[in-house]
């Protein structure tokens, strides 16, 4: 079974950053697109961020967007979500996800990505 591990998840201020990381042991996924998703208690799993196989195209939620970076290096099957300026409401259990094709208009969809990884915790105190 493929997985996806996450971390770099952790306890930060408000205002702080935090650097996520989504490794891919045993298998590439270069070729795919890979997104970032979240999950806060009670709520529903929201897209965050999307990056084309290449790299060369990136999409953010609007409550991210100028805070948050994709990012990612296929050489080390290595994707990295840069959260600066964190916010009370950024906290979640945040996840990782590859998608089965290169790229997709339909990135903001969970359904569009095969495989998942555990999720890592963020947490923002005020």
């Amino acid at each position: 079974q493929v997985q996806l591990a996450e971390s770099g998840g952790g306890l930060v201020q408000a205002g702080g950053s935090l650097r996520l990381s989504c490794s891919t042991p045993g298998r590439t996924f270069s070729n795919y697109a890979m997104g970032w998703f979240r999950q806060a208690p009670g709520k529903e799993r929201e897209f965050v961020a999307a990056i084309s196989w290449s790299g060369g195209t990136t999409n953010y939620a609007s409550s991210v967007k100028g805070r948050f970076t994709i990012s990612r290096d296929n050489a080390k099957n290595t994707v990295i979500l840069q959260m600066n300026s964190l916010k009370p409401e950024d906290p979640a259990v945040y996840y990782c996800a590859a998608s089965s094709r290169p790229y997709s208009s339909t990135y903001y969809r969970a359904g569009e990505y095969r495989y998942w990884g555990q999720g890592t915790q963020v947490t923002v105190s005020s």
